[in-house]
């Protein structure tokens, strides 16, 4: 079966993203090691290539999803998807170690910045843009409930995908964990935070950014060493994600150029 570009889940009419359908193709590029994003199965399928397949997806921790036949059609562009549906990254996706070896080449001190959670890919795309240009050695997303590298965050990134890496990984806490143990330490963005001039954000930092609607995860939070507000002098009290994110990763350039 072919591979087309379609529009992803129908939630978001404007997000576009790599759609490849047919028992075939699916496993070649599930085999072949290309990113993807989730797999959509025919629940209850139990057919040779398609338990194939979500064996291979499991060995490569594939985020699952087992729907009904009207589900999977609703999905399909070409209406052969024959029980199978992949939904694959637009772009490559980087690795952590590809990051911190970045930022050595630089001489700099890693600076990364992970969100928790972001599920708009126009906010994606304009943290990743906001990344590029204050420093950032790269983006670090969840797998599950978080908007993928679709074209819609290439395009909002105004080209910065191709020059700052974005890795995904499965667990955001674990990670965060394991870069603590080479030296890097977190901020997360609270609004009962301290305030973010008094927070020192110099050495190894990254800048965790939460939910849309709900922030910083519990758990993502207790990992962070610091919390981190902006300062509010209007009548709301929030900020959208992907603006929180350019203040607070432009105070982090400010105290590294003024040495706090």
């Amino acid at each position: 079966m072919r591979e087309k570009y379609n529009t992803t889940d129908k939630k978001d009419e404007t997000e576009r993203t790599l759609v490849i359908e047919g028992r075939n193709a699916v496993l070649e590029a599930v085999r072949s090691g290309k990113p993807i994003d989730r797999l959509f199965v025919l629940d209850g399928c139990q057919d040779g290539p398609v338990r194939t397949i979500v064996r291979e997806a499991k060995k490569r921790k594939i985020v699952l999803s087992f729907v009904d036949r009207e589900r999977l059609s609703h999905l399909s562009e070409t209406g052969k998807h024959q029980g199978v549906v992949a939904f694959a990254a637009a772009y490559e996706y980087s690795d952590i170690d590809s990051m911190l070896k970045l930022a050595e080449e630089k001489g700099e001190d890693p600076f990364l910045i992970l969100l928790d959670g972001i599920e708009d890919p126009h906010n994606l795309g304009a943290i990743i843009r906001t990344a590029n240009l204050a420093g950032a050695h790269g983006v670090i997303i969840p797998k599950r409930r978080a908007s993928g590298l679709t074209a819609t965050v290439a395009r909002t990134s105004a080209g910065a995908l191709n020059y700052t890496p974005v890795a995904k990984v499965t667990n955001l806490v674990n990670t965060m964990k394991a870069l603590k143990e080479k030296g890097m330490w977190f901020v997360c963005a609270d609004m009962d935070g301290s305030l973010m001039y008094e927070v020192n954000l110099t050495g190894p930092i990254g800048l965790v950014i939460g939910n849309e609607g709900e922030g910083v995860s519990r758990l993502v939070r207790e990992n962070c060493d610091f919390t981190a507000a902006v300062p509010m002098k209007g009548e709301i009290d929030s900020l959208n994600a992907s603006v929180a994110a350019g203040v607070l990763a432009y105070e982090i350039v400010r105290q590294r150029m003024s040495g706090k």
